[in-house]
């Protein structure tokens, strides 16, 4: 298919479901079209409301995106859902064999799901998925969940892209929730503790209230805390619940307008760094002076920090 990119954004745009599919592989592989795809989505976006999943491994977040994504169709929702997974450094093959279970929602048109890997991108988010979840957004998915790859702390980056971020945990992590504490609970606009059945859910809940903070003020959000047994699909009305009432509360307080600036302002640095560092990395190319330099000088006489002025064409600062 050789469609140019504005001819599949008109085609995305009138619910074609390979269009779609095909959009997120250009955003994926980083494809020259992607800017001119995104350039004419982007007027159509700003409907689809984002859900960020986060927590450490084990915590159960797969099972309980899947129970959501049931929870929201019943409720007549359409649903769109990035699962970002780790990756091989070396084949940067991604580890998918745990969305298996979410295959069951295949045959549903109101239900788009992607795996994505995470390549590296160290804050657990695929460079990628806001990008392709803007593309959910324009296909006209009422919700867009992100699933982050569970890898502890650096799952941050995902309350700066969702509107909504749940952070999930199960009992046994009960012990763990104050050592955590500085990391992912800070990020959380809903606590699920998954798993409730186990011996612990009512102390995890306890060690999670510990956590709110002491300055908070009239009309602040308080997180709730929601014991579900995903695996049985208890608890997942209550999650819902819980994000439409954070939806509700940001759209009033005005913080979702100034959420969503604030993610277009990074998002904007972001892809400036980012194209920064591609004219970089080509400068350095073995072809190049400097690339001659890093492979061939002695290594007490490579300075990175003056090899980066340098590229930059920056003056160093006094």
């Amino acid at each position: 298919m050789n469609s140019t990119a504005t001819e599949l954004a008109e085609r995305l745009l009138k619910g074609e479901t390979r269009a779609l599919a095909r959009a997120i592989s250009l955003v994926e592989r980083d494809d020259p079209q992607m800017l001119e795809l995104l350039s004419t989505l982007q007027p159509h976006t700003g409907h689809a409301y984002l859900v960020g999943i986060t927590g450490p491994p084990g915590a159960g977040k797969s099972t309980l995106v899947d129970g959501l994504v049931e929870g929201l169709r019943r409720r007549d929702k359409t649903v769109g859902v990035l699962a970002v997974d780790p990756n091989s450094p070396f084949t940067g093959g991604a580890v998918l064999g745990d969305r298996v279970r979410m295959q069951r929602h295949s045959l549903d048109a109101g239900v788009f799901m992607r795996s994505m890997g995470a390549r590296g991108h160290l804050g657990g988010l695929a460079g990628a998925s806001r990008h392709a979840a803007r593309v959910l957004d324009a296909f006209g998915r009422d919700f867009v969940v992100l699933e982050t790859v569970g890898v502890g702390q650096s799952e941050l980056e995902v309350s700066s892209v969702c509107d909504t971020t749940i952070v999930v945990l199960n009992p046994k992590q009960g012990d763990e929730i104050q050592a955590i504490k500085a990391g992912i609970l800070e990020i959380a606009d809903i606590f699920v503790v998954n798993k409730a059945e186990l011996p612990g859910a009512d102390s995890a809940v306890r060690q999670l209230q510990q956590t709110y903070p002491d300055d908070m003020q009239e009309g602040d959000w308080l997180p709730p805390i929601i014991k579900a047994v995903a695996t049985r699909g208890e608890g997942i009305d209550a999650v819902i619940d819980a994000i439409e009432a954070h939806r509700q509360h940001v759209i009033r307080s005005g913080q979702l307008e100034q959420k969503r600036r604030r993610q277009l302002r990074e998002e904007v640095l972001d892809l400036v760094a980012e194209r920064a560092r591609r004219r970089a990395a080509k400068a350095l190319g073995p072809a190049s002076e400097m690339g001659g330099r890093l492979a061939s000088a002695p290594l007490k006489e490579i300075d990175p920090f003056e090899l980066a002025l340098e590229l930059s064409g920056a003056q160093p600062t006094i």
